[in-house]
């Protein structure tokens, strides 16, 4: 039981030098737990390790899921207008000024040109490539 008592101090003590996203403090938790456990149940030591390594596991999956931030999905504006600021061939990309950026752009008909300085309206977005159609087609 001292053991891992140590131990469990030893990992919890090394997350605060050495952060590894709580892996370490887990583990160390879990190693007190089994010293909790054998204050009351004498066990063989292959089912101590066996018993740390599933608290381990569990609370190293537990800890990614409660204390991992919750990252948003980024949409698209509610805005779809853009301005091109490089002529877009047909099947060809070219970039067009969007929310005050320059994105990589295309046309979603790939049989129309586009020229430089015209207003577009973006459809989609795939990656960071955004898909657009004249003005002058959707009026």
């Amino acid at each position: 039981m001292l053991i891992w008592l140590c131990i469990g101090a030893g990992l919890c003590s090394l997350e605060f030098f050495f952060p590894t996203a709580f892996v370490e403090f887990m583990m160390g938790v879990s190693a007190l737990g089994v010293a909790a456990i054998l204050l009351f149940v004498p066990i063989s030591s292959n089912f101590q390790i066996a018993l740390w390594l599933i608290f381990s596991t569990v609370a190293v999956i537990a800890s990614r899921k409660f204390f991992t931030p919750k990252t948003s999905k980024r949409t698209l504006s509610d805005d779809p207008q853009a301005e091109t600021l490089t002529a877009i061939a047909p099947g060809k990309a070219g970039r067009v000024l969007y929310e005050g950026n320059s994105w990589r752009a295309r046309c979603d008909d790939e049989t129309l040109t586009i020229a430089a300085d015209e207003t577009v309206y973006v459809v989609r977005r795939e990656g960071t490539t955004l898909y657009v159609l004249p003005r002058h087609l959707l009026e």
